[in-house]
C-alpha cells in the first residue's frame, strides 16, 4: 500500500522524557522535555477486521506493526478492541495493568522494545484500574472491564495508560440496532497526556471524538498529536468519522491519527474503517478504505509552527472550558 507524507523539512525536534508515567500519577500535568534536532518522525496507523480468534487478532497486530517499523514508522497506533472485538468475552481475557507476562501486553512490549518503535496499543480489557501512587491496586468486580489505551515507548515500557471516558450506549439504524458498552465496560475519568518520539500526545477512543472539551483540554495543553483508536459501525462512520477527525485536527491545530476497524465482522457487525492520519490544516494525508493494512505519513512539526504562528487560535480564544 502506498503513502502520502507530508513534506519533509529538516532541524524538527524529538520529544525526550525527563520522567516516565507511573499509574495514577497527575496526568493533567507533565514536566519540562527536552528537544533535539532529528527528522520529523514517521507515525502509522493500523487498521484491522479482528475477529472472535484472539490469536488471530494478535498475529495479525504483529504482522501489521512490523510491516509499519519496517516502511520507517517510529510511533505506531492500533485500532480499537484489536484483540478481542466484542464485548462480552473482555473479562474472559482481561490483564492486570503492567503484566508484561500477560500475554497481550506481553506482545506488545516485545514488538515495541524488539522493532524500537513506541505503540499505541488501541485498547486492551483491563480488570484493574489505574493505580494511584501509594495506594492498593483496585480491581473491578462487578464482570465489567476497563478500555484502557496502553503506550509503550522503545523500551517496551508502558509510560501512559488512558482509560476511555464516553461509552458508545447509542442506537444505530444496522443490523445489531442497539450498543451498550456500558454493559461491558466501566468508564475511565481522567485525559492522559505523555511526551513521545512524536511530540506531546493526547489519547483519546472512539465515541470521545464526539465530545470536544476533550481535545480543548489536550489543545490547552500544546499537544502535537492525538490519537483515536476507533471501531466506527459502517452506519456512523458514512456520516461522521472523517468529518469529526478533520474537524478536530484544524481546531486544536494538531496532527490526529484516527487507526480504526474496517470491515465485516460477523453477522451482525460492520465497521467503516478509513483509518487516516490528518495534519494540523485538516489535510488528509494518507486514508486505507476497507480491510487490513497500515497508514503511514511524516510529521512536519515546522508547518505545525507556522500554521500555529500565523493563526494563533491559542492566543485569541475569549473562552476558557472547565476542563482545562
Amino acid at each position: 500500500m502506498g503513502w502520502r507524507a507530508a513534506s519533509v523539512i529538516s532541524g524538527v525536534r524529538q520529544w525526550q522524557l525527563t520522567r516516565l508515567y507511573h499509574p495514577g500519577q497527575d496526568q493533567h500535568r507533565l514536566t519540562g522535555v527536552k528537544r533535539v534536532s532529528l527528522d520529523n518522525c514517521r507515525i502509522a496507523a493500523v487498521q484491522m477486521v479482528s475477529s472472535a480468534d484472539i490469536h488471530y487478532n494478535m498475529a495479525t497486530a504483529e504482522r501489521l506493526m512490523v510491516k509499519a517499523a519496517q516502511q520507517g514508522a517510529k510511533l505506531i497506533v492500533l485500532p480499537e478492541n484489536f484483540a478481542v472485538l466484542d464485548g462480552g468475552p473482555q473479562a474472559r481475557f482481561a490483564e492486570r495493568e503492567g503484566d508484561l507476562q500477560a500475554p497481550l501486553q506481553g506482545m506488545l512490549s516485545r514488538v515495541a522494545r524488539l522493532q524500537g518503535v513506541w505503540i499505541v496499543a488501541g485498547t486492551l480489557p483491563m480488570i484493574t484500574r489505574p493505580q494511584q501512587p501509594g495506594a492498593v491496586v483496585t480491581e473491578l468486580t462487578d464482570g465489567r472491564v476497563r478500555p484502557a489505551s496502553l503506550v509503550f515507548n522503545a523500551d517496551g515500557v508502558i509510560v501512559a495508560r488512558y482509560d476511555k471516558m464516553h461509552l458508545f450506549d447509542v442506537q444505530v439504524s444496522d443490523k445489531q440496532a442497539r450498543y451498550a458498552e456500558s454493559d461491558s465496560f466501566e468508564a475511565g475519568d481522567s485525559p492522559v497526556l505523555v511526551d513521545t518520539i512524536a511530540g506531546r500526545l493526547g489519547l483519546s477512543i472512539c465515541y470521545d471524538i464526539r465530545f470536544p472539551e476533550l481535545y480543548r483540554h489536550y489543545f490547552a495543553n500544546r499537544v502535537d498529536l492525538v490519537t483515536v483508536p476507533s471501531a466506527f459501525t459502517r452506519v456512523t462512520g458514512e456520516a461522521h468519522w472523517e468529518v469529526l477527525l478533520r474537524a478536530r485536527a484544524i481546531e486544536n491545530q494538531c496532527y490526529i491519527i484516527g487507526a480504526g476497524q474496517g470491515g465485516v465482522h460477523n453477522e451482525r457487525r460492520e465497521t467503516f474503517g478509513h483509518s487516516m492520519i490528518i495534519d494540523p490544516w485538516g489535510r488528509v494525508l494518507d486514508v486505507l478504505e476497507r480491510g487490513e493494512g497500515i497508514v503511514i505519513a511524516d510529521m512536519d512539526n515546522d508547518a505545525l509552527a507556522a500554521i500555529r504562528q500565523r493563526m494563533p487560535v491559542f492566543e485569541h480564544r475569549r473562552l476558557a472550558t472547565a476542563i482545562e
